[in-house]
């Protein structure tokens, strides 16, 4: 692994999010491979000078999303990415666009994802 952490206390992103943001900026750009093990959550902590619980809500956030896996002992590892081609990869491109497009930040553009997402709004199943 090749990535730096570091957080800036005084940036309005918190910092949990920009470990996050970190950790997904490293997998974009090739940085954080699939496989490579991220920092145990204490270590982190340590070395950034911020709470563990910070560094454990992080990595389940990128868990949560699909960037990391973890294997208890065996650390919290970087996942294979999704396939290039698959439908919800090019959804989620098209949307980063559009999003992009209207003068969405990241943020604003998770915060209509949530309010979309729903049991309701989720896909049909089928016809009874």
């Amino acid at each position: 692994m090749s990535l730096s952490f570091a957080v800036d206390p005084g940036s309005s992103t918190t910092v949990f999010e920009q470990v996050v943001d970190q950790v997904v900026q490293g997998i974009q750009d090739g940085a954080l491979m699939p496989g490579d093990r991220l920092p145990p959550v204490r270590r982190l902590a340590a070395d950034l000078g911020i709470a563990t619980n910070t560094v454990a809500k992080a990595y389940r956030q990128l868990e949560e999303e699909g960037h990391v896996e973890t294997r208890g002992r065996g650390g919290t590892l970087v996942r294979d990415e999704l396939a290039p081609t698959q439908p919800g990869r090019v959804a989620a491109e098209e949307f980063v666009r559009a999003a992009r497009a209207s003068g969405l930040d990241l943020p604003q553009a998770i915060g209509l994802l949530r309010r979309s997402w729903s049991p309701v709004s989720g896909p049909a199943g089928p016809a009874d």
